[in-house]
């Protein structure tokens, strides 16, 4: 029987150019030469720095922050007390999902994340469709925690110097103003740092990760002082379908966890510490979600929960009665909220350079730099789009775009490691998935049930995105992919 995802031979299968459009939709990118061509761009290399600490921090830093910084005050609205049990079903969701990436990871330690694991499982255009979610994951969700930043910074300098920026500069179109300055500025802060290397990047992290979780532990302390237990009498007034529609949004916090996946490339253990990453990150910012929406929805009547993203700050400001210790939260959610933006950046760009190392698009993508190691152009292009995005879109079209991105290319890399482990059971893998195919079959069911969650507009705007995506695939990446040339071409 013929093993689709070998690489080719001598007395193999004919020639790319020779195949039906069919054959060529379904061509899948060997394991073996996925690895190999590991950290190799046009004129230079990544270099592997990164170990299990801070491939963690990573993954925490693009997640930790998101949902209880940013989004936590639309997601109340939508199921009342039980948005804590929204965190979970969105955490057990992830859960599933981090379990199959986790295995992948381990097995494929490359810079792709899940668009790498669908080629080498599914063909070159599920790949192409996953890397193309993967952009709206991504490069989306940067502009909207950017935006939740504006929010914060406006509460610290409200609080510190008795001034906030003026709504036409700090507000989208749409939100009452015409241009979000301080989205913008903290991306480009983001690319400053990402500019100058892997592991100067990930040190950043590091130190605004310990920040944000010392603002939580901290805001829960204060906050569990205005505890009211009649805050949840009534704990599900708008039913399953309410806490279904909050754990959809509320998946948008969960993403993070598989940035630790696209620096796969730049880890100095891989296939070791990839998995520990992933899982250990899922854990710690599961259990620092479930207590601080526990804590914020018992300090605080879930009807009074307003669309303002800078939640938290006002409920210490409310429970305390004094501006300062607001203030001290709202400043640690400018440095926390500036973390995800870092690590979220970091892996779009990385998503990007695997994709146009493969040829699917242009190879501007995967120049690196001799000098830092960094894709210098890649960084300098992505974050200057996603900045001009989040000046200029509001932030709850922002996360459920993104949340619905997520979870269908989380979706496909539970079909992907079902598929490897019928096409290849022999490979290595330092982790496997438990109860396999049961539990990513139910990773599988999870992530299509809150997809149908989301909204109409949502859906539309998912809609429209494929279609755009798939007519550039077949006007350039089906034409100039590099598995349509013979393998030895890939090593020059």
């Amino acid at each position: 029987m013929l093993d689709h995802g070998a690489p080719p031979h001598n007395g193999g299968p004919a020639a790319p150019h020779s195949e039906g459009t069919g054959m060529r939709l379904m061509r899948r990118k060997p394991v073996e030469r996925l690895v190999a061509e590991g950290g190799r761009g046009e004129g230079g290399a990544l270099r592997r720095s990164l170990g299990l600490w801070q491939l963690t921090m990573i993954s925490i830093g693009a997640t930790l922050g998101t949902g209880i910084f940013v989004v936590l005050g639309e997601a109340v609205p939508k199921a009342g007390p039980a948005v804590t049990l929204s965190f979970v079903i969105a955490g057990l969701t992830a859960l599933f999902s981090a379990l199959s990436y986790a295995e992948l990871a381990g097995t494929i330690p490359v810079s792709g994340s899940s668009y790498s694991y669908a080629y080498a499982t599914m063909g070159e255009l599920i790949a192409w469709v996953c890397g193309w979610c993967l952009m709206l994951e991504y490069g989306v969700s940067v502009a909207a925690v950017a935006v939740g930043w504006g929010e914060y910074l406006n509460e610290l300098l409200d609080g510190t110097i008795g001034v906030t920026l003026p709504a036409a500069l700090s507000a989208p179109p749409g939100d009452g103003g015409i241009f979000n300055a301080p989205a913008l500025i903290v991306v480009l802060l983001a690319m400053a740092f990402l500019l100058g290397g892997a592991r100067e990047s990930a040190r950043a992290n590091t130190v605004m990760v310990l920040v944000k979780i010392g603002a939580l532990v901290l805001f829960c302390a204060i906050g569990v002082q205005g505890f009211r237990s009649g805050n949840y009498e009534n704990f599900m007034p708008l039913g399953m379908a309410g806490v279904s529609a909050a754990g959809a949004t509320l998946f948008f916090s969960y993403i993070g966890f598989d940035a630790a996946s696209t620096a796969g490339e730049e880890a100095r253990n891989a296939q070791r510490d990839l998995p520990r990453a992933i899982l250990l990150s899922l854990a710690i910012i599961t259990a620092l979600y479930v207590l601080v929406a526990a804590v914020a929805v018992g300090a605080k009547p879930w009807r009074q929960f307003t669309d303002s993203e800078a939640t938290l700050a006002q409920i210490m400001r409310e429970v305390t009665g004094q501006s300062f210790w607001g203030t001290l939260l709202a400043f640690c959610a400018v440095v926390a909220i500036a973390s995800v933006v870092l690590t979220v950046l970091y892996g779009q760009t990385r998503i990007l350079f695997a994709m146009s190392r493969d040829g699917l698009v242009p190879k501007v993508f995967a120049r690196v730099s001799p000098r830092t190691g960094t894709p210098r152009a890649n960084t300098l292009i992505v974050s200057l789009f996603c900045g001009v995005l989040a000046a200029a879109v509001p932030l709850g079209q922002l996360a459920d775009a993104t949340s619905i991105g997520t979870l269908f290319a989380f979706a496909l890399v539970n079909v992907a490691v079902v598929v490897l482990r019928r096409s290849r059971p022999d490979m290595p893998r330092s982790f496997r998935v438990p109860l396999s195919p049961l539990l990513p079959a139910l990773g599988l069911g999870f992530c299509l049930w809150m997809m149908g969650s989301l909204s109409t507009v949502t859906w539309v705007v998912f809609g429209v995105w494929m279609a755009v995506g798939l007519v550039f695939y077949f006007l350039y990446g089906y034409r100039r992919s590099r598995l349509a040339a013979p393998a030895p071409s890939e090593a020059k």
